[in-house]
């Protein structure tokens, strides 16, 4: 197995569709891209499976699948290389450092697909929907720009929807069953190998789509203690 990941770090550190921790990108993706299209950024993006999904079924849209583990990015990366696909790239760094990658509103979407719940309340602030996150994201985001969360977790969907109400968040979509809908966007019945493993057990895919306001406010410790004092049955010693 470890030899398996060191072929793939060597691999990827040849690929022209992988950029590790590049320096210096702010503002110039579409060079990369060649083109002005929209961007659309999948964070925590595993292996790809959903920036390849969208950048094959929207030509007209350049995608970008960030992750910090180089041997998941291998896969999306590889397949991307073989059907020539243009509008797709891979960015590996962590997330709490994207606000360095892009510009000011030089991203149109964001996608959160299956990111890790973080159960324990006391890593709340690991949860990709915290408020710190969605503050970087802010920074790069056009106005009007959004945020999808799919997830299998109904933990992290209830976290989010907390945030969204604390933070006064505009909500597009709120839908608490995905596959119990009559009509299912085609976006969502996209499916990655983390859906596949139904890992929480909830036997339900929840979803989210929202944006930000300019400003968010800064009320991070008075939300955090909140969160403990509403979730104290489960905080674990």
């Amino acid at each position: 197995m470890a030899h398996k990941k060191l072929k793939r770090f060597a691999e990827i550190a040849t690929y022209p569709n992988v950029f590790q921790y590049p320096e210096n990108m702010k503002g110039k993706w579409h060079t990369v891209f060649e083109n002005q299209n929209p961007v659309v950024l999948e964070l925590a993006c595993g292996k790809g499976e959903y920036t390849i999904a969208l950048a094959e079924k929207y030509p007209g849209q350049n995608f970008i699948g960030v992750d910090l583990k180089g041997n998941r990015l291998w896969k999306g990366a590889t397949y991307a290389l073989k059907k020539n696909l243009k509008n797709a790239v891979f960015l590996r760094t962590q997330i709490e450092m994207i606000a360095g990658y892009f510009d000011k509103d030089e991203v149109d979407e964001i996608w959160l697909t299956f990111p890790d719940p973080q159960l324990q309340i006391s890593r709340a602030k690991k949860r990709l929907t915290f408020p710190r996150f969605l503050r970087e994201y802010r920074k790069i985001l056009k106005k009007d720009g959004v945020i999808h969360l799919k997830t299998d977790s109904p933990d992290l969907y209830n976290f989010t929807k907390e945030v969204i109400g604390w933070y006064g968040l505009n909500v597009a979509s709120d839908i608490a069953d995905v596959y119990a809908q009559t009509k299912i966007p085609e976006d969502l019945l996209i499916k990655t190998y983390y859906e596949s493993l139904d890992i929480s057990k909830s036997n339900k895919i929840f979803y989210l789509k929202f944006s930000l306001p300019e400003n968010l406010k800064d009320d991070d410790k008075e939300f955090y203690r909140y969160l403990k004092e509403k979730y104290a049955t489960y905080e674990k010693a």
